[in-house]
């Protein structure tokens, strides 16, 4: 089975969805507004792709928090602790595909998942 966490209005998050859809792949998607951010699941996709790719430092929410709080993100569970505390800062989507997780969208990489 599929999940793909996000958060609904995230234009990539909406692409993937799309991408999901016309590929007739069924998905289960959790919202981290609605749900938050699983803790065991975090700390699984930071163990897989590493926390600094589940990072996401690009963004608005990255950008805006305070810059102590940006420096104090040295390793793993320091990473861990902002996501969790700002679900936005976890780049989107991240999608477990059964036997491997990915971290944001890219139709190229995901054309192997497609049946």
């Amino acid at each position: 089975m599929i999940t793909l966490y996000g958060i609904p209005n995230c234009d990539t998050v909406k692409k993937a969805r799309v991408w999901l859809d016309s590929h007739a792949l069924p998905y289960t998607f959790h919202d981290f507004k609605k749900a938050g951010v699983p803790a065991d699941r975090l700390a699984a996709w930071t163990q897989a792709v590493g926390w600094e790719k589940v990072l996401n430092r690009q963004g608005t929410t990255w950008r805006k928090l305070d810059p102590a709080l940006q420096a104090s993100v040295v390793d793993a569970a320091s990473a861990q602790a902002v996501m969790r505390e700002h679900a936005s800062t976890i780049k989107r989507p991240v999608v477990e595909w059964g036997d491997s997780t990915t971290v944001g969208f890219s139709a190229d990489a995901w054309a192997g998942k497609a049946p």
